[in-house]
């Protein structure tokens, strides 16, 4: 089998889809207008995130969470240059970027709406 897609309960699905489509280059494959609002967004690979508000659960409180615990990673080539083009489009940043002992570099950010983001600039590919 080969995974679809990951959901994720959000307050504000299209305009987090838009904002991903804007600053890093993904695209709608499917979204609604009527509840719970789900937006499939694809990166040029095919993998897919559905951002919906469903009502029935609640939103988890994304600003108070530690991005360990969740959070969206997007591989960086310029990690420096990328965190500075989401701060200006509204990533709030959650620390400085760090470097592991394998020379990766991560950044932590999150979306004008509170969801957590990292950015991944490897030493070495996956």
């Amino acid at each position: 089998m080969k995974l679809e897609h990951i959901a994720v309960n959000v307050s504000e699905p299209a305009l987090l889809a838009q904002w991903l489509v804007d600053n890093f280059g993904m695209r709608i494959v499917l979204s609604s207008v009527e509840a719970p609002y789900m937006h499939f967004v694809a990166d040029a690979s095919g993998s897919m995130i559905e951002l919906y508000h469903n009502t029935s659960a609640p939103i988890p409180d994304y600003a108070a969470m530690s991005p360990y615990l969740l959070h969206f990673a997007f591989a960086a080539t310029d990690i420096e240059a990328d965190r500075r083009r989401l701060i200006e489009a509204g990533a709030t940043p959650v620390g400085e970027i760090t470097s592991t002992a394998a020379g990766d570099k991560l950044a932590f950010l999150r979306t004008p709406w509170h969801e957590p983001l990292q950015l991944v600039q490897r030493g070495k590919p996956l």
